[in-house]
């Protein structure tokens, strides 16, 4: 086991090679209305934190579709926490506690240690079922151990609880004065003994197994926890780690990097694996925190449209994480019919207009927002709180352009056709178009910041909407004849708005109306991620980007790092530059890879491995660059990163030579390839076998569905 100290950031490799997240003290802001710094666990479904105080642990469980839902912003809608499981111990205080986390399996291991005394709490949540385990054992002396099983009292929550022979349970229930009731239960059994006080003898363990479930996924959720509970026994136990283990080794082998930077890479893996542990859920994603530790989460805990929501889930689709990338797409499909009204009762046009803050199945949780403090009257219309910006709804898009340009799935293409037109629609009715061009009026870059024209965010989001149905209309079929009217908008909507400042020309947030604004980045996100400007974009508008991305160096923000690194990787600004920041970001978090002193959540999860993916290979606009976007002298390599056009690539760059190039081909389009060894010619092999030799800065190829292309040096 090797440790290493890099500033306030303590860094655990074990034996195998796998970093861990560590504590050396309990977590200091667990429970919480926001962000919490405790150990995250979780299978996509269940997720769990731990905290410790005085002399008890305390496992916070959540689930992704416990919500109590109501179409009503008055702070009682929201996701809730489901409830808790306490272990008591004897004699240990928060000097006595420390933790560790693997992010190879999410297996989290507590010690309490004092006086030749200690007790280790071990920790999982089954990738494969919605159970949890906990493993408790001691050694030095003998400890006294509580179990409790309990839910917070809340006046609009129904709390039953009992005990069936050896097994705890509740429900929890909110079905008062709701759109749609929410129920789950929790049961819970001590394998290894009948009751829940026990003394823990030094070399013995005792293993408890909790089962949750909610009304969405069984008719009867505590029937179906009792049923599993009871059947929990140790060689069960011991199967489904077998299992666990397995589908988190299959996970990581999905895609995978290295870079000489031990610290990236953890937070690489970090990244990864906290998606993996909130979002598998198709019609629950994880709201803005991930992990629900109260019943009073700030933002009401909801899917914040002008970049919250969508942000954590920007680095999964490169990433070969397809699954934990599409439950981003349920609410946003779901909330189509109150969209439409908005766009007819607020604006009298088609299409959809979306307000800031949604839930799931539907569930507007932003609705009738008094006006005061942060709120004006202008921010709410027609019950809607919009502030002013119409850019929500196609900013749901991104994330849904991203997958289907990396995969091409007819299927899911199908899927999210119609929000996809219903954005068109919207536009092609609210664009106005004077003097040769499209312009956009009446439309807010930042929360509440007027009628503004032309605001850059917007311009960008809108290329986007327009390239993204042209492209699947005719992939699909549909629609074909209203393609030339899409191509028409999209050649001659305006551009984007540029300022002198500080002497170089910048990009302005607004033609009119705002021009720049100090603590955001939304002035860069036409770059990324609505992927307007790319290599293969005009000198000038690249050069304009560079200066912008200098002039804010929004390396640590509290609304931009998730997108200001890949805006800066896409544009080519200086790569060493990029990287030390991206090393500095990554040393500015808590111990399980959030954000410090940022309140969002989950939502830089994935930005240093969104930035590094997007380094070692980029693909934007059809492109493929290899190691584009890192230092020439930096060894590096990848497997299987998911480029657009549903190519997965992988390659080796060690003392300035690249190798190893592969590219499987999933739906046999035509690939375009920067060469990556300029001057000379490149050889393919295609499933095994020497074919043709190219010559050229950059190679395009034809290419048959699933073949295997090795590109060599010839």
């Amino acid at each position: 086991m090797k440790i290493i100290k890099l500033g306030f950031l303590l860094i655990l490799f074990c034996q195998s090679g796998w970093s861990q997240n560590i504590w050396t003290k309990p977590p200091a802001y667990t429970p919480n209305n926001v962000s919490i710094d405790a150990p995250l666990m979780g299978n996509g479904d269940v997720t769990i934190s731990v905290g410790f105080k005085k002399d008890r642990l305390r496992y916070y469980l959540s689930k992704n579709d416990f919500w109590r839902l109501r179409s009503k912003a008055d702070g009682l809608s929201g996701p809730r926490v489901v409830g808790f499981v306490d272990i008591a111990i004897n004699g240990f205080n928060e000097d006595s506690f420390s933790a560790e986390q693997s992010l190879s399996n999410g297996v989290t291991t507590c010690l309490l240690q004092k006086q030749g005394q200690s007790v280790t709490a071990r920790s999982w949540v089954s990738a494969t079922e919605n159970l949890i385990f906990l493993e408790l054992s001691a050694s030095g002396k003998a400890a006294k151990v509580s179990i409790g099983l309990n839910a917070p009292e809340h006046e609009h929550a129904k709390l039953k609880s009992g005990k069936i022979k050896d097994v705890f349970w509740f429900t929890r229930a909110f079905t008062d004065s709701v759109d749609i009731p929410t129920e789950v239960a929790v049961a819970l059994k001590n394998i290894s003994a009948n009751d829940s006080s026990i003394l823990l003898q030094p070399g013995k363990k005792i293993t408890i197994g909790i089962a949750v479930e909610s009304k969405f996924k069984k008719a009867n959720p505590l029937e179906d926890v009792l049923d599993r509970i009871k059947k929990l026994d140790k060689k069960s136990a011991a199967a489904l780690l077998k299992k666990h283990n397995a589908w988190w080794k299959t996970y990581w082998d999905q895609s995978n990097i290295a870079v000489d930077d031990p610290v990236l890479m953890k937070a690489y893996h970090q990244g990864l694996y906290t998606m993996a542990a909130c979002s598998r859920d198709p019609k629950f994603p994880p709201g803005i925190f991930g992990w629900t530790t109260t019943d009073k989460p700030a933002w009401n805990g909801d899917y914040h449209l002008n970049y919250n929501f969508q942000a954590p889930f920007y680095g999964l689709y490169a990433a070969n994480r397809i699954a934990q990338g599409e439950p981003h797409d349920a609410p946003l499909i779901d909330f189509l019919p109150r969209g439409e009204w908005y766009a007819k009762n607020v604006k009298g046009i088609r299409g959809i207009l979306y307000p800031v803050g949604i839930g799931p199945v539907g569930i507007e949780v932003t609705r009738d927002f008094a006006i005061g403090g942060y709120q004006k009257k202008g921010d709410i219309e027609k019950g809607g709180l919009f502030y002013g910006q119409r850019s929500n709804a196609a900013y749901g898009l991104l994330n849904m352009a991203q997958q289907w340009r990396c995969t091409y799935d007819e299927k899911y293409g199908k899927k999210i056709y119609p929000y996809a037109l219903a954005v068109v629609e919207f536009w092609e009715d609210y664009l106005k178009y004077e003097n040769g061009r499209y312009v956009i009026y009446d439309d807010a870059i930042h929360e509440g910041s007027g009628g503004n024209e032309n605001p850059i965010l917007s311009l960008g989001l809108v290329r986007n909407a327009f390239d993204l149905i042209i492209d699947l209309s005719a992939t699909l079929k549909l629609d074909e004849s209203r393609k030339g009217k899409w191509a028409d908008i999209l050649n001659k909507l305006s551009e984007f708005p540029i300022q002198i400042r500080n002497g170089r020309k910048v990009f302005r947030y607004t033609e009119k109306g705002v021009d720049w604004w100090p603590d955001n980045g939304l002035g860069i996100q036409h770059i990324y991620p609505s992927n307007s400007i790319n290599l293969d974009s005009k000198a000038d508008l690249l050069a304009v980007s560079r200066n912008t991305i200098d002039e804010m160096k929004r390396w640590q923000d509290m609304n931009t790092t998730n997108s200001f690194f890949m805006a800066a990787v896409r544009v080519g600004y200086d790569p060493a530059v990029i990287l030390n920041e991206l090393h500095k970001y990554a040393l500015h978090t808590y111990p399980n890879g959030f954000q410090l002193n940022n309140p969002h959540g989950i939502e830089n999860s994935c930005t240093v491995a969104n930035a590094l993916n997007e380094m070692l290979c980029m693909s934007a606009g059809n492109v493929i660059r290899l190691f584009n976007g890192i230092p020439k002298k930096q060894n590096a390599s990848f497997e299987r990163i998911r480029a657009w056009g549903a190519f997965l690539v992988s390659a080796n760059l060690k003392d300035e030579m690249v190798t190893n190039v592969k590219i499987i081909s999933e739906k046999g389009k035509l690939c375009t390839l920067v060469n990556p060894w300029a001057d000379k010619k490149v050889l393919l092999i295609r499933n095994g076998k020497k074919a043709e030799v190219l010559s050229g800065n950059r190679i395009s190829f034809k290419t048959s569905p699933n073949e295997l292309i090795e590109v060599q040096s010839n």
